[in-house]
């Protein structure tokens, strides 16, 4: 048997795009053409793009292409996704068993108008995202609550999954400690600091506006259900998982410590036996095995896509006719979406476009704060709006919904974008720091 070299990079080759093109059309174009989301399962549309990829992928025989196929799937981020999955789903699991989301979800509308019930989901979402710096953090600690919520004041799960979802991208793109902050501004050979003042002037207004749009949306809503008492003991869970990861702990510890203290809080309230709660975790994993399936075969259909020289032709035909600074940042955008949309993982998509993105505004004198904030920006459009990226999966799958339903409700995401392409057109600029 030939050995497989995984560290050969073909040409670039737009035909290597043929895998993404056939998902697309498989998933959503034949879901918008029979007008039901469910007819086509996402597995099955990532399966069949998954078997193209392999048959038109180079690489030898179909043993070395499968394992080249193989090598995408464990990649070592991969991995991290599938793990954090697995933990959230017995989190999730355990929790609602135990009643705390209940117990939260009655604290919260407790607290806030039933009218303002969106908006204040959104604010809370920014807070703790920018705080953690992930938004998968902050999608498996609010969109259990965000459901209950929608149960019991009548508005749709989608759309407040929506506003989990558009909240936990503001953080993923201004934290300080997000992997997207860190990459961009270490590939652009910028400050942190910089770049968090040239993005903020983007997405403060549209996070504000954001916050008006979830407010008129939900100004209508009456609910004439009243919040029982609430069991604060039960709401523990939750605060101590929102506090560590707010401190900076690693999202599967604080995953292990979500699911450790509601299996403590369960079976000293009564809620659930040692078997009871042991079973809850297992049905959580269970409930996460569609989303760990498609993460897996989306990595490995990636990976083909960027072995085969398909990100690498898009970046020749990007760079190919630059003449201006203004087309300079309009490439670095539209290099971060392609990647973005290629990878399904926005930090991936920085580490693959930094660094031409550097010599891009190098070449054209483009800011480093600039590029910096274009790089982070339409990379955390992009991924908020796909559906086979890790947020929206995540969310979707905590509810068993389809993440096509939820995409309507991305205002953030879609308002982000928009302000990046206007930002471009105008030549946003920032004052350079005193020397």
């Amino acid at each position: 048997m030939e050995a497989p070299n995984k560290h050969i990079h073909h040409s670039p080759n737009p035909w290597a795009l043929i895998p993404l093109a056939v998902f697309l059309f498989t998933y959503l174009i034949v879901s918008i053409l029979v007008g039901d989301f469910y007819k086509m399962p996402i597995t099955v549309a990532f399966l069949i793009s998954s078997v193209v990829a392999i048959a038109l992928s180079k690489g030898g025989k179909v043993t070395n292409r499968i394992e080249q196929f193989c090598r995408g799937a464990a990649n070592s981020n991969i991995m991290l996704m599938v793990i954090i999955f697995i933990l959230a789903g017995a989190f999730a699991q355990t929790t609602k068993v135990m009643g705390a989301v209940d117990a939260t979800v009655n604290l919260s509308m407790s607290l806030l108008p039933s009218n303002l019930l969106a908006p204040g989901i959104f604010i809370a979402a920014c807070f703790i995202s920018i705080s953690v710096g992930t938004s998968v953090g902050t999608i498996v600690a609010l969109a259990p609550v965000a459901v209950g919520i929608a149960m019991r004041s009548g508005m749709p799960e989608a759309f407040m999954l929506g506003v989990v979802v558009s909240g936990a991208m503001f953080g993923d793109n201004l934290s300080f400690i997000s992997d997207t902050t860190i990459v961009a501004t270490r590939t652009q050979g910028c400050e942190m600091s910089d770049k968090f003042k040239m993005n903020v002037r983007i997405a403060l207004p549209i996070a504000i506006l954001t916050v008006l749009f979830y407010t008129f949306m939900g100004w209508g809503i009456e609910t004439s259900y009243t919040p029982e008492a609430i069991e604060w003991i039960k709401v523990i869970p939750y605060l101590v998982v929102l506090v560590t990861a707010i401190c900076g702990v690693n999202v599967t510890i604080v995953l292990l410590i979500g699911i450790l203290l509601s299996g403590i809080v369960g079976l000293s309230s009564g809620s659930f036996t040692l078997w009871d709660w042991t079973q809850s975790m297992g049905d959580g994993i269970r409930n996460m095995g569609e989303l760990i399936i498609v993460t897996l075969l989306a990595g490995g259909m990636l990976e083909m896509i960027r072995y085969n020289g398909g990100i690498d032709w898009i970046i020749l035909k990007l760079t190919a006719r630059i003449r201006t600074a203004k087309g300079a940042e309009g490439s670095i955008a539209a290099l971060v979406s392609f990647a973005n949309l290629c990878t399904a993982n926005n930090t991936i998509a920085i580490i693959m476009a930094g660094p031409i993105a550097k010599d891009i505004s190098d070449r054209f004198r483009v800011d480093p704060r600039k590029s910096a904030s274009i790089l982070d920006m339409f990379s955390c459009f992009v991924q908020g709006i796909i559906p086979y990226g890790a947020q929206l999966l995540m969310a979707a799958g905590l509810s068993h919904i389809s993440p096509i339903e939820i995409m309507q409700y991305l205002y953030y995401p879609y308002l982000l974008g928009i302000g990046g392409v206007l930002a471009i057109i105008f030549r946003h600029r920032i004052a350079r720091p005193k020397r």
